[in-house]
């Protein structure tokens, strides 16, 4: 996928990382993110894991793109196992940002 600016909206159907990244930066979700990717957000206090399941069902953030098991023995899928446009999956993200960025300009 490839992002596209037309005018100032930025077209949904060719958002990619690099401008999700981009995005992520601007409105501050880049640390949560890490630790979203290396399961750090999942051994750190309670608030923390309830900010990144709220990133995660928002699309603010994706779940990483390996599974991992948990402090507590839980598995934490990757985004690609997940069915498509649901809590923690590109897709989802692609849709936050998307709308974010359609509703900024």
């Amino acid at each position: 996928m490839q992002c596209r600016t037309y005018g100032n909206s930025i077209d949904r159907n060719i958002m990619n990382w690099k401008t999700i990244k981009k995005m992520q930066d601007e409105y501050g979700y880049t640390e949560l993110q890490e630790w979203i990717n290396s399961g750090m957000a999942w051994k750190m206090e309670g608030s923390v894991g309830r900010t990144a399941m709220s990133s995660l069902q928002s699309g603010a953030c994706m779940l990483p793109k390996e599974s991992f098991v948990d402090t507590y023995g839980n598995k934490v899928p990757s985004r690609d196992e997940l069915k498509e446009g649901s809590t923690g999956t590109y897709q989802n993200t692609v849709k936050f940002y998307s709308e974010i960025n359609e509703y900024s300009h």
